[in-house]
């Protein structure tokens, strides 16, 4: 990757003198997170993926659960205080996030909205997410991730995709 190719993500962050390190993938949309965390060479537990939901008040939540797993809509409601959350139509990403499927990131979106980690984000020094561009992933310490997105810790996966 050149030095000056920066994404949202990466800006944001710059911005806030977070540290991190960029690594970069031959951009495919078609990729797993499983893929993605072969690709980088690192477990796919510390892999993770942003998942966008509304809840049945109509306000949207953010998610982010190992790519491995499958966020719970069950558990999903109660962290965000809903009674049920649905995730969003893939055609309404790009206009609420600002991102694509594959590069949805839990840094810089349009709008800030309520996002809750998977309790398991903290138990390493290091995770990845997604730099807000397919190709782009970001690895970064999980507090500071979960800081600068404004996000909380949830337990949010089924216990068998542990």
């Amino acid at each position: 990757m050149k030095k000056e190719e920066k994404t949202n993500v990466m800006r944001v962050l710059d911005g806030k003198k977070i540290a991190y390190e960029s690594h970069t993938y031959e951009p495919d949309a078609t990729l797993t997170g499983e893929e993605i965390a072969g690709i980088l060479g690192e477990d796919p537990a510390k892999v993770f993926k942003t998942l966008v939901t509304q809840g049945k008040s109509g306000a949207y939540y953010v998610f982010v659960v190992p790519v491995q797993a499958e966020l719970d809509l069950k558990k999903a409601a109660k962290a965000s205080g809903e009674k049920a959350v649905s995730m969003i139509k893939q055609k309404d990403l790009l206009p609420l996030t600002g991102y694509v499927h594959g590069g949805c990131s839990p840094i810089g979106m349009k709008k800030q909205f309520p996002t809750f980690f998977h309790e398991t984000a903290s138990a390493f020094d290091k995770v990845f997410v997604s730099a807000g561009k397919v190709g782009f992933q970001i690895e970064l310490a999980p507090e500071d991730l979960i800081s600068v997105s404004g996000g909380k810790s949830a337990d949010i996966v089924p216990l068998w995709d542990i």
